[in-house]
């Protein structure tokens, strides 16, 4: 009896028509259509049992809308329409229709950027030298030749060294030398340039001095305000003021620093290494740590009588 009743149950599920009817549209597919946490409803079935059925299907595939596309030509160009401008809109202008900036305005923008361009003009009104702005042309061999700049800075060179520079090719060949410049007024600076000429040398280490200008601190008598010591490598240099008559004690590129600058009563002594360069450029440090007792009791905004007691 239970067999018979479940074969005709079968029976009467197969014959029925369970399949949703689909649903066709050409709007694309969004989430929000068939919200993927919607709970499925149960399906009762009344079978030709005795009790009703219920039987739960998954219509998840069922539920998913498709779009059709069946009138559009894959062929078909078409054509982009942007979207409008608004009123207010002002469209930028084109870079051929731009001004061209004149010389003077990259210039002035170059040494905003960089600094002093070092080339005798300034555009913004700083305080520079005048250095290898004069050139002038030889007619024999068109061979640019530099004047010989006249700003008040005297020229002394300090060391003149052949140096070589191995290569694929061999040996390249070029000179280094070291050069002071100053005004013996308190403006001194050292430099340094190599090229394969000594001529050359000199010239670009003399341009060098001049981008490095310092100013020195003296007293009435020309000597320092008091004792300091600087450093640059391996070099360390000892400065000590000097009574009057006393003169520069010094030695190396030391003296010459210091006469370059117009100190005429000090001392000086090198410890350390004895390379010109380090110790010319240890001097200049050894300069910048001074300071004149002025400046010190301005910014202790006290007399200067109150420094001694």
């Amino acid at each position: 009896m239970a067999m018979s009743t479940t074969s005709s149950s079968l029976s009467s599920l197969s014959s029925l028509s369970l399949h949703p009817s689909p649903r066709l549209s050409l709007l694309p597919f969004t989430a929000a259509a068939t919200p993927a946490t919607k709970p499925r409803k149960p399906i009762s079935l009344i079978l030709s049992s005795s009790r009703p059925t219920t039987v739960i299907f998954n219509a998840a595939a069922s539920d998913v809308e498709t779009s059709f596309f069946d009138n559009e030509d894959p062929e078909f160009d078409g054509v982009f329409e942007p979207p409008e401008a608004p009123e207010d809109f002002v469209p930028p202008p084109s870079f051929d229709e731009d001004s061209t900036e004149t010389e003077d305005e990259i210039a002035a923008a170059y040494e905003e950027l960089y600094g002093p361009a070092y080339s005798g003009v300034t555009m913004l009104g700083n305080d520079i030298y005048v250095m290898d702005s004069k050139v002038k042309k030889l007619g024999a061999f068109g061979k640019l030749k530099k004047e010989k700049i006249r700003d008040g800075f005297e020229e002394r060179v300090v060391q003149v060294r052949r140096v070589t520079k191995v290569v694929k090719g061999g040996k390249q060949l070029h000179f280094r030398a070291i050069v002071v410049v100053g005004d013996k007024q308190g403006n001194v600076g050292v430099g340094v340039g190599k090229a394969k000429e000594v001529i050359g040398a000199v010239q670009k280490s003399a341009v060098n001095a001049r981008r490095n200008i310092i100013s020195v601190p003296m007293t009435k008598y020309l000597t320092f305000p008091h004792r300091s010591e600087g450093d640059y490598g391996a070099a360390k240099v000892m400065l000590r003021p000097a009574s009057p008559g006393t003169g520069v004690i010094a030695g190396g590129s030391v003296r010459i620093v210091l006469e370059m600058a117009g100190v005429e009563n000090a001392l000086g002594k090198q410890l350390g290494s004895k390379n010109a360069l380090n110790n010319a450029r240890a001097t200049v440090v050894a300069v910048q740590k001074m300071r004149q007792f002025r400046d010190v009791a301005r910014e202790r905004g006290i007399p200067m009588e109150e420094l001694w007691k």
